[in-house]
């Protein structure tokens, strides 16, 4: 089959539209869900400029500040990811996962290895994102309180963690119910971060002048390198990015593009100078220039509103981290774990138990751990910024390989980016003692859990294919009248077409017993976000009652097997569904004699199998009809 993949100056995907009304619902629901984390970055990123790195709030400094946050927003997210990135999806599915699946696997050499080996890094050091993100921005909301009174300095931190793990206790719902306020609660969050903006910009409209990108070169004049390594905390006000490409496919380009630059844009950008200009005015401000903007009478209800929009955030991220274990899981770069569909009409809405614990208890112990938000500013952006730089690198791969674009043309477009992002990189190189660790070990972790994984299946798909035989041979060698015919169907799961699965081979030698109906089913998960229509499913009639039947779904579809078999063709077509029963095979792992990996990850591998969830679960296959059949296999 022929992946359909979506040109990069293909159209808009489908999303229901309803002309202009539904289009300005999409634009307002992706206030929600695409701009959380980017939205909520005005509460600690300007701060974590000067106090983190202690520079001295001057003239020049506050305006080169505003002036590099501008300039960021413009480059990084408006040319970077809103024009350019955004026009290389899958079926209109961005993230680092579809735009990996962009690039040719079976072709390349080394270089393409390379790409595809960033890819899987980039997509482990996200998950380091959806831990942080939570604890700092509730953090830096709840810290608001502290401009309101002093008298709440104790409570920071238990009314923070009460937050978190309320939020994550609610996620079994699921979050089609909370989805619908998202929007409108971040439409009022940004034209508050307008209105706060404006008022200090009209005070003090000297600020303007930061347009003037000369103001960014005279910041690192200013500060020297001081001013480099704070670029570490001005990389803040664009950590949103990658959560913005990957959830594309939830809204479409044109609504993101549309939201963007008629309100989140102008919105970021008017806070920002209005937190410079406060600072021109009273550089004293520093320690919480946010939350200054508004009057005293307003900071209440600002803190309240700030609490909101990053709970807001952290749903968006929380979500995409269920996510982007389901698309690891459907690509093999993960072992099968519990997954819950929460939304009956929505099916990219899914809650994985397992990560949501994980996700909380590490979200708690960053928060006890690092005790502020400044605190975890060291440990926040260094995850992000290589992220942001693999995406670079494969864009420019994409561009060569998929777009067929003239190297130098690539290159041309490519390198400036690509080294905006690695200055952002080696500025978060003195975060990494001071917390930029812990993102690093999660993300190296990831990988290593993520590629020992993939590895492993490989060797163990090899090993089963060594000692596997032919389908042909199987039918040549079946003798009618041995075996014995029962009624009904029997499907039999196993990846390799073309050879007669170990449960089919011991079904027939051990008990003579054949369904008069019998399924050789494969399932393959393409590298594409879905699969539909004519491509979901092939058959091919082998003779004495057996079929090949093979099921394809993309990396972001449910593999649900019994639905996927209501609508097989031919003499399959309309199968009771409750006369099938499933054999599948279950494989014990024990180490070769010349191990294929080392010792140390094929013990991982093996616990990793161990832990792993039935493939009966992860296809929703009946319990009540399903046979598992154990072989031993080396590796």
């Amino acid at each position: 089959m022929t992946a359909h993949v979506e040109d990069p100056t293909g159209t808009e995907p489908v999303h229901g539209r309803g002309g202009a009304l539904g289009l300005a619902g999409l634009s307002i629901g992706a206030l929600g869900i695409v701009y959380g984390d980017i939205g909520t970055s005005p509460l600690y990123a300007f701060r974590e400029t000067f106090e983190g790195h202690e520079l001295e709030v001057t003239r020049d400094g506050v305006l080169g500040g505003c002036s590099l946050a501008f300039w960021a927003l413009i480059l990084i997210i408006t040319i970077k990811y809103l024009l350019v990135l955004m026009r290389a999806d899958q079926k209109g599915e961005g993230g680092i996962m579809a735009l990996r699946s962009l690039l040719p696997s079976g072709q390349g050499g080394r270089t393409m290895v390379v790409f595809l080996a960033a890819g899987i890094f980039g997509t482990a050091m996200l998950y380091g994102d959806g831990m942080i993100t939570p604890a700092i921005s509730v953090l830096a909301a709840v810290e608001g309180l502290n401009v309101a009174t002093s008298s709440t300095e104790n409570l920071i931190i238990p009314i923070a963690l009460t937050i978190l793990v309320g939020l994550f206790l609610l996620q079994r719902r699921g979050t089609a119910g909370i989805a619908r306020v998202f929007g409108p609660i971040m439409l009022v969050w940004f034209f508050t971060l307008a209105m706060l903006g404006v008022n200090q910009v009209l005070r003090t409209p000297d600020v303007l002048a930061a347009v003037n990108p000369i103001y960014a070169i005279r910041f690192f004049g200013e500060y020297g390198w001081h001013g480099f390594w704070s670029l570490g905390s001005i990389f803040l006000v664009v950590t949103g990015g990658e959560a913005l490409y990957a959830d594309m496919g939830h809204f479409g380009r044109r609504p993101i593009r549309i939201s963007w630059f008629t309100l989140v844009l102008p919105a970021l950008v008017l806070n920002y100078f209005g937190q410079g200009a406060l600072l021109l005015a009273d550089p004293e401000a520093i320690r919480q220039p946010f939350f200054l903007l508004a009057p005293d009478w307003a900071i209440w209800p600002l803190v309240l509103l700030a609490t909101t929009a990053t709970v807001v955030a952290s749903q968006a991220l929380i979500s995409g981290a269920f996510s982007l274990t389901t698309q690891a899981m459907q690509s093999d770069f993960l072992p099968r774990v519990k997954v819950q569909h929460t939304s009956e009409s929505q099916m990219g809405q899914v809650y994985v138990p397992i990560v949501n614990w994980l996700l909380m208890l590490s979200c708690i112990g960053l928060v006890l751990g690092f005790r502020s938000s400044s605190n975890l500013a060291a440990a926040y952006g260094v995850a992000v910024t290589i992220s942001m730089t693999i995406t670079t690198t494969l864009l420019m791969g994409v561009a060569m390989h998929r777009w067929r674009w003239p190297r130098w043309v690539t290159l041309l477009f490519g390198l400036p980016l690509l080294g905006i992002d690695l200055a952002f990189v080696g500025s978060q190189l003195v975060k990494i003692p001071k917390g930029g660790w812990v993102a690093l070990v999660i993300g190296i972790g990831q990988f290593v859990l993520m590629t020992t994984w993939n590895t492993g299946r490989r060797i163990l798909a090899q090993s089963i294919h060594r000692g596997e035989t032919p389908i042909g041979t199987f039918l040549a060698d079946l003798d009618t009248d041995e075996v014995h015919r029962v009624h009904g169907t029997a499907v039999f799961l196993f990846k390799e077409r073309g050879s007669a699965p170990p449960a089919l081979l011991v079904n027939v030698t051990h008990n003579r017993v054949l369904h008069e109906r019998v399924l050789l089913l494969s399932i393959i998960t393409e590298p594409v976000s879905h699969v539909l229509g004519p491509d979901r499913c092939t058959v091919n009639p082998l003779g004495e009652g057996l079929w090949e039947v093979v099921l394809r779904f993309g990396y972001r579809d449910e593999p649900n097997v019994p639905e996927a078999l209501r609508t097989l063709p031919g003499d399959l077509a309309g199968l009771d569904l409750e006369s099938i029963t499933y054999f599948l095979g279950r494989e014990s792992i024990v180490a070769a004699p010349k191990p294929n990996m080392s010792p140390w990850r094929e013990r991982l591998f093996v616990l990793q199998t161990r832990t792993a969830a039935s493939a009966g679960r992860f296809f929703h296959l009946p319990a009540d009809r399903v046979f598992e059949v154990g072989t031993t296999v080396e590796i």
